[in-house]
């Protein structure tokens, strides 16, 4: 009975470390300098759900977001949100040049792009706790057409992001 119990616990301890999110600047998958500069920079565009732009990545922006019972995203999100949170989107409407794009957030949230009327996959994503000013970015690949950032999942009625072409 002894060693059942022992093993129980070593499984239980060994499942919650592999749940543990990696803390700390240096758990990014790839260097995210440029991405957390972007995000501090002062001259951030300040908008609100809804918005639609014309201007070209790079772009750093603070959206003001919703309720997510009162927003009507373009598409439904691939994660449905808890109640009690906020959501958003904007409309990049420039046509910008193909190629990966990251695209980088303040606090933790589901983000899904919309291009073609249709959800897209992110390449790669990466996201650690503890980071000043950063906490996740995920790169899509872009045509050379507008696209649509929907934000889901936030805790906060505000997110910073950065809209980033990949090194």
């Amino acid at each position: 009975m002894r060693t059942a119990t022992l093993i129980t616990l070593a499984v239980l301890v060994t499942t919650s470390d592999l749940a543990a999110e990696p803390s700390g600047c240096d758990k990014f998958k790839w260097p995210i300098e440029r991405e957390r500069a972007a995000l501090a920079a002062p001259d951030r565009l300040a908008l609100i759900s809804g918005a639609e732009l014309t201007t070209m990545p790079p772009l750093t922006m603070t959206i003001g977001l919703k309720p997510s019972a009162d927003v009507a995203l373009p598409l439904p999100s691939e994660r449905a949100a808890a109640a009690g949170t906020f959501a958003g989107f904007i409309s990049v409407e420039s046509t910008l040049p193909a190629g990966v794009y990251s695209i980088s957030m303040s606090s933790n949230a589901w983000v899904d792009v919309v291009q073609n009327n249709r959800l897209l996959k992110p390449t790669a994503f990466s996201g650690a706790t503890d980071c000043d000013g950063i906490r996740k970015t995920v790169k899509f690949e872009l045509a050379a057409k507008p696209f649509v950032i929907q934000i889901s999942g936030l805790k906060d009625n505000i997110v910073t992001l950065a809209v980033l072409p990949s090194d």
